[in-house]
């Protein structure tokens, strides 16, 4: 799986595929494993689903991150996937930002 990804300065933008879901995670998580920056937003506004697999994936890479230093934070403006975190309390673990430019720039302060 390739995914599409911006670097500002030391954070990555990593742009989630159409379905983050059990049949997809593998190679997502094949593909953040092998990212070169530990600060890392994932942009899920062009996800349009979202399953527990996905959710576990993207708790999994937060935890790997943190033990290295680094950090993980969410961007997206999608209704739908904003309700899905809030519901499952996911929000309260991951920091979700509205847009992209401000979860890069919350790695700032």
């Amino acid at each position: 799986m390739n995914l599409p990804t911006e670097i500002f300065g030391e954070v990555i933008v990593v742009h989630t595929p159409e379905e983050l879901n059990a049949d997809k995670v593998d190679g997502f998580l094949v593909c953040v494993s092998a990212l070169e920056r530990n600060k890392v937003v994932f942009d899920l506004d062009h996800t349009e689903m979202l399953d527990s697999a996905g959710l576990t994936a993207l708790i999994d890479v937060q935890d790997r991150l943190r033990q290295g230093g680094g950090e993980t934070k969410i961007a997206t403006g999608n209704a739908a996937n904003r309700k899905i975190l809030e519901i499952t309390r996911l929000d309260r673990r991951l920091e979700v930002f509205q847009s992209v430019i401000d979860a890069v720039k919350s790695f700032q302060q």
